[in-house]
């Protein structure tokens, strides 16, 4: 279920970023905000277990961010 959201939002970061390109930066910040928030709760967790709670969502704000720039960058490749 969480893969599928992330995917939802990957597609959804980079579809915007290839239509818009300047106001996707604000979404991007959003789930980036949001990802990251996630992220530091998980990692409160002592030890290892923050660490490993930590990376998914520290995946999935690289995958969220990385999918977005490459939607720029296609549009950015369009001879307009």
């Amino acid at each position: 279920m969480i893969i599928a959201g992330v995917l939802v939002i990957c597609v959804v970061l980079a579809l915007l970023a290839f239509l818009m390109p300047r106001l996707s930066r604000h979404p991007q910040r959003g789930v980036s905000k949001t990802l990251g928030g996630a992220a530091n709760a998980a990692g409160s967790a002592p030890g290892p277990i923050g660490r490993f709670l930590r990376k998914p969502f520290d995946t999935s704000n690289r995958a969220a961010n990385k999918s977005a720039g490459k939607g720029r960058e296609a549009r950015d490749k369009l001879p307009l």
